[in-house]
């Protein structure tokens, strides 16, 4: 399996072509990586750190955890690609709810084109709204922002605003020119920059043997069950009849439709998580030093915070599901060009067919995200010695990336009669 894997490695560079989208795609995310460390001006960077390092800033810290610890030093990419995964996924629901936005999306790639743009004018207005949010935040903690006033905040808010659309563009340049989705491979990115420091806290933290290993057995769990959910699938079989077309015989093949069990990937639980942390920003906004009730009660290390978040998961799942996967459309499609499902009457019953299956295989896939989603905070609360962030929702981002750009990988290998990655 190993010696597959390297020679699947070697065969990928030897193509011109794939090795300019490697190598195009490593340059994107050092560039990235680069903005990810440059402070913005006036601001004490070794204050915000104490912050962070203290637990004053856990509300903060999915954030700060997707912008690859860039938020801890607000650094010109400190909002990183939330901004625009939040338009993308405002967008997609609006699509459904507005019918001129819905018209859009069925006209093809011009309808995309105008989508995308609508999605990158979001982008730039969340970006200034929560680059405010973030400065009145810091600013309530002493030290964070020494030399605070109209002109520094003017500069902070169009620097960080800037710095979230240049990330934008850049994972844009990644989809179109890389390999792998844009977006998805900077958050990937981000989440594998703070590897090295959860490996030195796991080694030289407080943890005892016993919990080190409990810990990787559960970590090793954890991915497994990853893998698995997000490769399961349920296959439904096609028959398409057979027609006659001017002297030839059409149709009469066998194909399926493969309803995945965590047809929403990661949107739910990334969706559900900033709706849970609005109240407790607003909390550190409106109190000294971010303690109040809102933060103690709400707070992502509260029995409430959490409860909330499994329940808001399962409810986007879904809702995106539903969103994403039209059963009437499908069954419409399938009876325009002669399919049907073995033992099902095109049409309606076969709409209302696929809603059924779809309906139950959607439960596991969402009871699943919400279990990933809460694992972290369980864990911290029955392993003392647990200092860093064990994130089940990075686990689940990390694997659906890398697994997502395999494939792509691997088709570019057989496309040129090379073995892919993947049997």
């Amino acid at each position: 399996m190993n010696n597959k894997l390297w020679q699947s490695l070697a065969n990928s560079w030897k193509i011109p072509d794939l090795r300019k989208k490697l190598l195009f795609t490593a340059g994107i995310l050092a560039i990235y990586r680069f903005g990810c460390h440059v402070p913005v001006p006036g601001v004490n960077v070794g204050a915000l750190e104490k912050l962070f390092q203290s637990g004053a800033g856990n509300a903060l810290g999915l954030l700060n955890l997707f912008s690859g610890n860039a938020l801890n030093r607000f650094a010109v990419f400190a909002l990183g690609i939330m901004p625009y995964i939040t338009a993308s996924i405002i967008m997609q629901l609006l699509t459904v709810v507005i019918p001129k936005l819905e018209e859009l999306a069925k006209e093809g790639e011009q309808g995309q084109k105008v989508i995308t743009r609508y999605t990158r004018y979001l982008t730039v207005v969340l970006s200034l709204v929560q680059s405010v949010g973030y400065i009145f935040i810091f600013k309530s903690f002493s030290g964070a922002l020494p030399h605070f006033d109209a002109i520094h905040a003017i500069l902070i808010v169009f620097t960080l605003t800037a710095g979230a659309t240049a990330v934008m563009w850049l994972g844009e340049l990644i989809t179109a020119r890389g390999i792998g989705n844009g977006m998805s491979i900077i958050i990937f990115t981000s989440i594998i920059s703070r590897l090295p420091s959860g490996l030195y806290k796991f080694f030289n933290g407080s943890m005892s043997l016993v919990e080190q290993i409990a810990f990787v057995i559960i970590a090793l769990g954890v991915i497994v069950s990853v893998i698995w959910i997000t490769t399961g699938e349920r296959r439904i079989p096609v028959q398409y009849a057979k027609r006659i077309v001017g002297r030839r015989m059409m149709g009469g093949t066998s194909t399926f439709i493969p309803l995945k069990v965590n047809m929403a990937g990661v949107i739910p639980v990334i969706f559900a998580s900033s709706m849970m942390l609005i109240p407790t920003t607003f909390g550190q906004f409106l109190s000294h030093n971010g303690q109040n009730w809102i933060t103690r009660t709400l707070g992502p290390s509260s029995w409430f915070y959490m409860l909330g978040e499994a329940i808001l998961i399962v409810f986007f799942t879904y809702f995106y599901t539903a969103v994403t996967f039209n059963p009437i459309d499908q069954a419409d499609n399938l009876k325009k060009y002669g399919g049907f499902v073995p033992g099902v009457r095109p049409g309606r019953p076969t709409a209302e067919f696929l809603d059924r299956i779809l309906t139950r295989l959607t439960l596991p896939g969402a009871i699943f995200l919400a279990a990933i989603a809460v694992l972290p905070w369980l864990l911290i609360k029955t392993m003392p010695g647990v200092t860093f962030y064990f994130g089940g929702t990075s686990i689940l981002i990390v694997v659906g990336v890398a697994l997502d750009t395999m494939r792509q990988m691997e088709a570019q290998l057989l496309m040129r009669h090379y073995e892919g990655f993947l049997k």
